[in-house]
């Protein structure tokens, strides 16, 4: 893992931190999106009762330079995300991937963000970048994964994570 962000107020950008603490079935202590309910404001608007899939963001560290190469400079916390990752093949992971990071905390993979235009107002034109169609015609979404906390704990950049796949069939990762 190399960063981890938060944020405690609405804004597109989080700033980095020296460590955050996961709460198990709320997400990060201190951030806008924490809650065992939706935060995101599309989302309350539709359904505020509806469960919070996105307690922790997740985005791969490989997305900056990707999008770096087409011209947009990009770095941990721009996207929103709290947890920025290297090595690690978040979009190829199954739903209902445990994520054991550091010592204590395990986040379960719930889904893939699906990116807004909020993008675009950061960086006119990055919405394109991350998300696009493949050859088929189907949507790829680039912008990293959601998650929900199952066990808490203190994490920081540097730290250790590890994928444990789910038993049973491959589900692959859709929006949430």
């Amino acid at each position: 893992m190399t960063a981890v962000s938060s944020n405690g107020e609405y804004s597109f950008t989080k700033p980095n931190r020296d460590g955050i603490t996961l709460l198990a079935g709320l997400g990060v202590e201190g951030d806008v999106h924490a809650g065992v309910t939706v935060k995101h404001r599309s989302r309350v608007a539709q359904d505020p009762t509806q469960p919070n899939l996105r307690q922790v963001h997740l985005i791969h560290e490989e997305l900056f330079a990707e999008v770096g190469a087409e011209g947009f400079t990009v770095v941990p916390g721009d996207l929103g995300e709290n947890i920025t990752t290297s090595g690690i093949d978040l979009l190829g992971l199954p739903v209902g991937t445990l994520l054991r990071i550091g010592d204590d905390a395990v986040l379960e993979v719930t889904g893939l963000r699906n990116p807004c235009l909020q993008i675009d107002n950061f960086h006119n034109g990055l919405l394109k970048q991350v998300v696009g169609r493949d050859e088929a015609g189907n949507i790829v979404r680039k912008a990293g994964i959601m998650s929900i906390v199952k066990e808490g704990g203190t994490v920081r950049p540097g730290d250790t994570i590890t994928a444990e796949l789910p038993t049973g069939p491959h589900r692959p990762l859709d929006r949430v």
